[in-house]
């Protein structure tokens, strides 16, 4: 193992024993190195590594915390990997997408408030169909957004959120290219919020899937 990735591991050994915790302060460099048996040099490398991905946190003239850990927070460094991608494997993304939002879109389906359908049912109204490509994009993209967003489930809500870039791209190539696109979409979101609405997970997920199954149908074979 290299040095620099042995001294990320007993900084995250530190954390996950809960030796540190959210919002705690590391001990000074030369405290901490000697405690761990680590060259500073090592030491700082890890510690710009974690600050990097969101763990670390280090405050000029007051020292390095602990983040809050948040999962949000966290998941921002996938996001930010996740914008390297190629468009040639924007069909991995919407692999992991169908596997994922039905299952929050049950969720859903089970706890959803009146507030809550009827911001859907506004969000459906407020594109038509004469509107540009990347205004309907826009429309749907906070629909999916605000489905998710009501699943109460923040770690769910933000890996989702993170894979949001390549398949942002996925649906503007079918918005232009598929001129069918806003009419299936539009009545294939009229459904899922329907299944919401009548309280049926089971037919909600359902619909979910083949929804976004058809735009991974669609690009493969446009590939």
């Amino acid at each position: 193992m290299a040095v620099t990735d042995e001294a990320i591991e007993k900084i995250k050994e530190m954390i996950v024993s809960g030796v540190l915790g959210p919002g705690d302060r590391l001990p000074k460099e030369d405290e901490l190195a000697a405690r761990l048996g680590l060259s500073r040099s090592s030491l700082r490398e890890a510690v710009r590594a974690l600050t990097l991905v969101r763990i670390l946190d280090v405050r000029q003239g007051d020292g390095t915390y602990v983040t809050s850990l948040d999962s949000g927070l966290l998941l921002e460094a996938v996001s930010f990997v996740v914008d390297f991608h190629r468009d040639d494997s924007v069909l991995h993304f919407l692999e992991v997408r169908r596997m994922l939002e039905p299952a929050a879109t049950a969720i859903v389906a089970r706890r959803s408030t009146p507030e809550q359908l009827a911001r859907l049912r506004e969000i459906l109204d407020g594109v038509l169909p004469s509107a540009p490509v990347e205004e309907f994009v826009a429309n749907d993209l906070e629909f999916h957004r605000q489905i998710v967003s009501y699943c109460g489930n923040p770690v769910l809500v933000s890996l989702l959120e993170s894979m949001s870039g390549p398949l942002h791209r996925g649906r503007i190539w079918r918005g232009v290219t598929d001129e069918n696109a806003y009419e299936r979409t539009t009545s294939e979101h009229l459904g899922i919020v329907d299944a919401i609405a009548r309280r049926e997970p089971e037919i909600a997920e359902a619909r979910a899937t083949v929804h976004i199954a058809g735009l991974e149908d669609w690009l493969r074979n446009a590939r």
